[in-house]
């Protein structure tokens, strides 16, 4: 596979290029895009109902609906994006300008044989990879006949694609900042992927080294890093990232338990004794995404000879204050005793330690971001 930037969307000749009068690739920019982001609201439904069936129901065998909506989400995102390569490439081809607007700049695959947008190029991966571990998920079911857990090798390989497809998605809509629909589309899509990145973080839940609670400090790490990508495209994209994941964890509280409880009334199964009814994927999400979204805002666009460092350094912050905070969450949430002053402190110091690598990633992945759109855009 030959992933050689070209510099734009078009791949005809020099005789081609000669046909001035034709016409530019009318896909609609945001049409696309607008499937891409249906897909991953597709992804987070299915995720949250059924981690919430594993969590008050039990094991699950591979044909359930919760899973039918978690492949249609690699299927929605993976046809669109081939969709828009095949058009992309036959309008190169046939010397058509192409909108710099439709995923970002074209990308060489198989020695040219296809110009693929780079955001619709790496969505597409993902759903390839989704696919190959839905293979492995249902071999997998084939061989022990259900899933009692839910951080299954499997699994975990399902939530990292469908993490490649939500960047694929977010640099579509990146790659259109100058649009309003781009920058609005880009921070739901960074929210969108926070919610999902917690579930992500259960792959380390089994570590145990110094008493760190590992999937506090990942979390950590994960939601920094989208805060500052959201940083980067716009003042105030922190906290519009916060709200928007803020609005989705509200929402998924009340849907997750009812979800489970009405797909098992309907299919006859009952539920597991004594639960709480507490909704499992909601309760993942740190409850002070908001006010870390605006200590990063304040931090980061600030001016000065450490200007560089305050994106690490935000955070940083960031990190430790949901370290700090998870211990009440647990309380609020599970009516759980407070965890010991150690485990707090190790857990703490690993989030402000994660955080600020994810600041630092964060904002470099945001300036790259802002190099998918077209020279000419509205600056933000």
């Amino acid at each position: 596979m030959d992933l050689t930037a070209n510099g734009g969307h078009r791949t005809a000749s020099a005789g081609e290029r000669t046909a001035t009068a034709a016409t530019p690739l009318t896909i609609r920019p945001w049409l696309p895009a607008s499937i891409l982001l249906i897909a991953s609201l597709t992804w987070a439904v299915g995720a949250t109902w059924d981690i919430q069936w594993h969590s008050d129901v039990g094991p699950d065998t591979f044909f359930t609906l919760p899973h039918l909506f978690i492949y249609a989400s690699a299927a929605i995102s993976g046809f669109t994006s081939l969709a828009v390569i095949l058009a992309t490439t036959a309008a190169g081809r046939a010397g058509r300008p192409v909108d710099g607007e439709l995923g970002g700049p074209g990308i060489g695959v198989f020695r040219r044989t296809f110009t693929a947008p780079l955001g619709y190029m790496v969505a597409s991966l993902g759903a390839a990879s989704f696919l190959l571990y839905g293979l492995w998920d249902l071999w997998w079911h084939s061989l022990y006949g259900f899933d009692a857990i839910i951080d299954s090798p499997p699994h975990i390989g399902l939530f990292l694609s469908s993490t490649v497809t939500a960047v694929g998605t977010i640099i579509v809509f990146a790659s259109a900042r100058g649009q309003r629909w781009g920058q609005i589309g880009a921070l739901v899509s960074l929210g969108l992927l926070l919610t999902s990145s917690t579930i992500t973080a259960l792959a380390v839940q089994r570590l145990g080294a110094g008493g760190v609670r590992w999937t506090v400090a990942v979390t950590a790490f994960m939601v920094v890093l989208l805060m500052v990508v959201g940083a980067a495209q716009r003042r105030g994209g922190a906290t519009a990232v916060a709200i928007t994941a803020s609005a989705v964890q509200g929402v998924f509280w009340w849907f997750a338990p009812w979800s489970a409880r009405a797909y098992a009334d309907f299919v006859g199964l009952p539920m597991r004794e004594h639960i709480r009814g507490i909704p499992a994927t909601p309760a993942l999400i740190p409850f002070c995404l908001i006010p870390v979204g605006i200590v990063i805002d304040l931090l980061v666009r600030r001016t000065g000879a450490t200007a560089r460092l305050l994106p690490a350094l935000a955070g940083g912050l960031g990190g430790a204050i949901i370290a700090v905070f998870h211990p009440v969450q647990d309380i609020i949430v599970y009516d759980a005793h407070l965890a010991r002053a150690a485990v707090i402190i190790a857990t703490t110091i690993a989030g402000a330690a994660l955080g600020a690598l994810g600041g630092f990633l964060g904002w470099r992945f945001g300036q790259l971001l802002r190099l998918t759109a077209p020279a000419a855009e509205v600056t933000a």
